[in-house]
């Protein structure tokens, strides 16, 4: 491993994690208490964005209150604690981790997801072995991954050099994080975003994580 060998930097929820039905069904339960109508999983693909009070606003009409955001975080983060219990990790992910790691490569786990319950949820998954470093969100949540990115990235000096890392997920977010740094980013349609607002960034948009690695791969051959 080492500076002039790619690496992966790899988003968590709606990426490694198959969890867009827990986040679909978290987020109507949390609209049913705060008495908004509920959304399917072609709308939330459509309206989704970062910061995540923005979306909210596309559904409200208006931006929400602080004191608002706080109380839908809460309600929402609630219900997905729950509901991802049952989720399972995307088709073939043990694979390309395992295929990864042992072909003398190096990757990482940059999530937006709190980072005190990332890593035990990481960890219990059986796959925190085949990364080199895994990091999830400190401080408040509803932002952009770009700073998380920068401080990852930091942390993995001369391990990974920005131009030959690829960030992998499933969001705009995720590229926009990618470019803040310097690296690439190849984004996946499985989670939170439709392809149509994927392709508009103007990155690699693929169907599957065997494809973003192949992708990842030219990207920085």
């Amino acid at each position: 491993m080492g500076k002039h060998t790619t690496h992966l930097v790899w988003d968590w929820n709606g990426t490694l994690l198959d969890d867009i039905a827990a986040v679909i069904g978290a987020t109507n339960a949390a609209f049913a208490e705060i008495g908004l109508e509920a959304i399917t999983l072609e709308r939330y693909r459509e309206l989704y964005c970062v910061p995540v009070p923005r979306f909210y606003e596309r559904l409200m009409g208006r931006l929400p209150t602080a004191e608002e955001w706080e109380v839908m975080d809460e309600i929402f983060h609630r219900h997905y604690t729950t509901q991802r219990i049952g989720c399972a990790l995307t088709a073939g992910v043990e694979d390309l981790l395992r295929e990864w790691r042992q072909a003398g490569r190096s990757q990482s786990l940059l999530s937006m997801y709190g980072h005190e319950q990332l890593v035990p949820v990481v960890r219990g998954y059986g796959i925190e072995n085949h990364f080199i470093r895994v990091d999830g969100r400190t401080g408040p949540s509803g932002g952009s991954k770009a700073l998380h990115m920068e401080r990852h990235l930091a942390a993995l000096a001369g391990s990974a050099a920005p131009e030959h890392t690829v960030v992998i997920g499933d969001a705009v977010d995720d590229a926009v994080a990618a470019a803040h740094v310097g690296a690439r980013a190849v984004l996946y349609t499985g989670g939170s975003h439709s392809r149509a607002s994927l392709e508009e960034v103007g990155v690699p948009v693929v169907d599957t994580l065997t494809e973003a690695v192949e992708e990842a791969m030219r990207l920085v051959a």
